[in-house]
């Protein structure tokens, strides 16, 4: 029976540990990418937003592996993660050759979408420093076991950066399983990092191998299906992508296959328009069973990027503290509504808000 075990909090210097891409968000605000003439910049990527949102909403200490290349560029995605409170001492500096031959940071043009027109992102980032870690840059051992972590997040998209990306990843997780870090894996499929290395096949080449280093494994129908190959029926009428009754049908294959896993979640989540989503969520637990968070539907959106990041990290802050899996996917639904309230990918909620959300709160005006 896979149970999820923690490291005591005194033995630790960090909560949890992310490890991948920091990419620097240029976002146009309500104009279109082809046509504005001005960007607002914010710092995401969908392992770190995860770690991000522990600091910054939950008050945990967290820090990001990542790689970044050493210039006026690097330097601000620092910046933007110092803002953001992760502890930047495990980043791996990379000299700047000039032009960026070499190594290079990553950029993501994003655009939010509204009513009909839904989101866009357009990544920029082939050969950037982060895809071009490689197994022995990061001494694991020493973080892990040293140093200690409690949880340790990674995902799908590190993983599509590169091969050599994707052994780093098992490298982490498999350090990490050795001292007792839990660890939490997104399968996170984007069909435009896997589109031009051979697609689904590929991805689930991949994540089939990584998979049973996973303690805790999130995803949605998507994700599941692509990057491990479990079809999935129940669908309604494409509107929600994964109802709960084909979540639980899914996760009864899931367990057979990967036995390891204590938990697995999934946001719920159906588009009426770019702003307006039904939002939801379901996890199992080997010890609890299924729970589901309270539905709500018909969602107000400003931006839904990090929307699944964020129902991550509120996830993992209850399962961190001991709550029980039921009230762990209410928190990580509430902090994901209230992450797509605000612009960029980061959680700018504070945990009064999330707290109250979980517990039934509304929205009306607090003075």
């Amino acid at each position: 029976m896979a149970e999820l075990q923690l490291r005591p909090v005194a033995e630790c210097r960090f909560d949890a540990v992310s490890l991948g891409e920091v990419m620097l968000r240029l976002d146009p605000g309500e104009r279109r990418i082809r046509s504005t003439r001005t960007f607002a910049a914010w710092e995401g990527g969908g392992e770190y937003n995860v770690v991000r949102g522990l600091r910054r909403c939950f008050g945990l200490r967290t820090a990001a592996i990542t790689a970044l290349v050493d210039n006026p560029v690097g330097h601000l995605l620092e910046d933007l993660m110092l803002t953001g409170g992760v502890d930047t001492s495990l980043v791996r500096w990379v000299p700047f050759d000039g032009v960026g031959r070499a190594a290079r940071n990553g950029l993501n043009f994003t655009e939010r979408g509204f009513g009909v027109r839904g989101a866009i992102g357009v990544s920029d980032r082939g050969h950037t420093a982060t895809a071009q870690l490689q197994p022995g840059d990061i001494d694991f051992d020493h973080l892990f076991g040293e140093l200690g972590v409690r949880w340790f997040h990674t995902g799908g998209i590190f993983a599509a950066l590169s091969d050599s990306a994707a052994e780093v990843a098992a490298e982490a997780m498999t350090a990490a399983r050795q001292h007792g870090t839990a660890v939490s894996y997104d399968l996170n499929y984007r069909p435009s990092l896997w589109k031009a290395i051979g697609g689904p096949d590929s991805a689930r080449t991949v994540n089939r191998r990584l998979a049973p280093l996973v303690d805790v494994m999130l995803g949605n129908e998507e994700d599941f299906t692509a990057c491990l190959g479990f079809e999935v029926s129940g669908v309604d009428d494409g509107l929600v992508e994964l109802s709960p009754d084909a979540f639980h049908t899914m996760i009864d294959r899931v367990r057979a296959a990967y036995p390891n896993l204590a938990v697995v979640a999934t946001t719920l989540r159906g588009a009426h328009t770019a702003t307006v989503n039904d939002w939801g969520a379901v996890a199992w637990s080997e010890a609890e069973g299924f729970a589901e968070a309270t539905p709500r539907p018909r969602l107000e959106i400003m931006d839904r990027v990090g929307g699944g990041d964020s129902f991550a990290s509120g996830l993992v802050y209850a399962l961190l503290h001991g709550r029980p899996l039921a009230e762990a996917v209410e928190y990580g639904a509430a902090h994901g509504a209230l992450a797509m309230t605000t612009p960029g990918d980061t959680s700018n909620a504070t945990l009064a808000e999330v707290e109250a959300l979980a517990a039934g709160g509304s929205a009306r005006v607090q003075r």
